[in-house]
């Protein structure tokens, strides 16, 4: 498990490329005084929370520098648990971000397949809206795909590799970003 996990990770270091332009979009928005929010399920929910966190308080303890706009749809339960009840599971995400997004702001969509209902959903309202959408996918990239501004797509169909390459890259992102933004 460890091989193929770092042997995945290596085959995303062969291109910097797709992560040099989520840094570009994340760094533009943050400049421009917008945020960076993020969604996703299950084990991706944990993932968004945890990135938006490393933006909000803190990623590296030796880097000193403001707190940065951003956050995860997972955090709000009754928010969540009402978009559901009213208006179905597909708008869990779509419906908040409606009332807390704005046009130059940036989504991440995270999933693992690529096909999770509700992340799609809140990709288009991003669309719609005018948002900047990202999604961290794997596999082929399924439905997500054509909904995404910049991907960075682990190529693997395992979720648990997935993720773990999702996490990585979303440290890598963030690192760069802050690098850029405190230097």
């Amino acid at each position: 498990m460890l091989q193929r996990s770092a042997a995945l990770k290596l085959a995303l270091a062969e291109d910097p490329a797709p992560v040099l332009a989520v840094v570009g979009a994340c760094e533009r928005a943050i400049r421009a005084g917008n945020k960076i929010i993020f969604c996703g399920n299950g084990g991706s929910a944990a993932d968004a929370q945890h990135l938006a966190t490393e933006l909000l308080i803190r990623l590296r303890g030796a880097v000193a520098r403001d707190s940065w706009p951003a956050l995860a749809l997972t955090l709000d339960a009754a928010a969540m648990s009402a978009a559901v009840n009213d208006f179905g599971i597909d708008q869990m995400f779509a419906r908040p971000l409606r009332g807390l997004g704005k046009a130059g702001d940036v989504l991440v969509g995270i999933t693992t397949s690529g096909r999770s209902s509700n992340v799609l959903h809140a990709l288009q309202a991003a669309r719609e809206m005018g948002i900047v959408t990202v999604g961290f996918l794997g596999g082929d990239g399924g439905p997500a795909l054509p909904l995404c501004d910049f991907v960075l797509l682990v190529p693997d169909a395992e979720t648990a590799r997935i993720q773990e390459c999702h996490i990585t890259l979303g440290h890598v992102v963030l690192t760069l970003l802050e690098d850029r933004l405190v230097a």
